[in-house]
């Protein structure tokens, strides 16, 4: 069993005893703004949303916008998309919204979108790669789900970022579309993939959406890799892993306005979005989200014990093991009372 984690002098926690000690990346202002701020996160310069009509997009546009940001705005959803623009346009103006009905499974749909923006504003500045769904797909049955989450949720990515490969889906997409263009742009820039904590304890329920986000997990610490490798790239990669989020996914685009209705586990989508974008200010790769049901240190020791799994030679998935589950517990329960 792995050890709990080390607690400091002053009850906070050591460095995870899988991984050495790091600095967060940080990098000195190319303009004059607040030393509080990230070079990016700024008025000004250029915010790219997928998945903007609803939840963690919505929220996310409206705070950069909020933050003086120029917005550009896309999603499947042509009445949310719209709405949403029709609001941030009449407290932001229409100079500084731009509004993009795109399917990110679609190539040419992404193509279009990266050039509206840069033919409008000439830069980008934050790539949130967020658009996503959740359609059930069993380990050997849904295939046609499987299908519709992987293109959604993790081809739609990488044709963000590289338009010369013709693969279908959202990450993939938006990186293959758009990460070559940035990496030639003078000021900072940042990716953020929006990922979640089942790509990384792969929680049992919907083994098709898991993976999806597995696959996010892995590519954005690809590119985050190959970023920091190339000499002279002034771009950066951040994941992005939500908690227990109140948005069109979780509630149904019906309810997920409703915050009387919103359980008291769940976050907003705009605190999700705040406590996101400090840790990109700080530089944070992993952006490990909590939330009022679930204290970070529970899913630090849940991802701990998961890797145990691989190097202590457990079942599968031990945490939900009969065998196991109690074994867990009290490494749960032990290691959460020594903090």
């Amino acid at each position: 069993m792995l050890p709990p984690p080390s607690i400091g002098e002053r009850g906070d926690r050591g460095p995870s005893p899988l991984r050495p000690p790091t600095t967060p990346f940080r990098v000195e202002a190319l303009s004059p703004i607040d030393s509080e701020l990230h070079p990016v996160i700024h008025a000004g310069r250029v915010a790219v949303i997928t998945g903007a009509a609803s939840g963690i997009g919505r929220a996310a546009a409206r705070e950069f916008a909020r933050l003086g940001l120029k917005v550009a705005i896309a999603d499947v959803n042509t009445k949310g998309l719209m709405a949403l623009a029709e609001e941030l346009c009449a407290k932001y103006g229409e100079t500084n919204v731009l509004a993009v009905a795109t399917d990110v499974s679609k190539l040419e749909d992404v193509v279009r979108l990266r050039e509206r923006v840069y033919e409008a504003w000439g830069e980008v500045a934050v790539l949130l790669n967020n658009a996503g769904i959740g359609e059930k797909g069993d380990s050997f049955e849904g295939l046609i789900n499987w299908k519709a989450v992987l293109d959604v949720n993790l081809l739609g990515y990488v044709l963000l970022c590289d338009a010369r490969h013709g693969i279908r889906g959202d990450v993939l997409n938006v990186q293959h579309t758009f990460v070559p263009m940035m990496l030639h742009q003078e000021n900072q820039s940042v990716i953020i993939n929006t990922g979640a904590k089942e790509g990384i304890t792969n929680s049992p329920g919907n083994a098709a959406y898991n993976a999806s986000k597995a696959a996010v997990k892995s590519l954005t610490e690809s590119l985050a890799y190959e970023l920091r490798s190339r000499p002279h790239v002034n771009v950066r990669a951040h994941l992005f892993i939500p908690g227990w989020t109140w948005t069109g996914l979780t509630a149904g685009e019906a309810n997920q306005d409703d915050i009387e209705t919103k359980p008291a586990g769940a976050w907003t989508a705009i605190e999700t979005v705040e406590y996101m974008l400090d840790r990109v200010r700080t530089g944070d790769f992993y952006i490990l989200v909590p939330d009022n049901e679930r204290r970070r240190e529970v899913d630090q020791l849940g991802i701990l014990w998961g890797a145990g799994d691989v190097a202590e030679g457990r079942p599968a998935l031990s945490q939900w093991h009969p065998t196991y589950k109690s074994m867990y517990e009290e490494y749960l329960r032990d290691s959460l009372a020594s903090l």
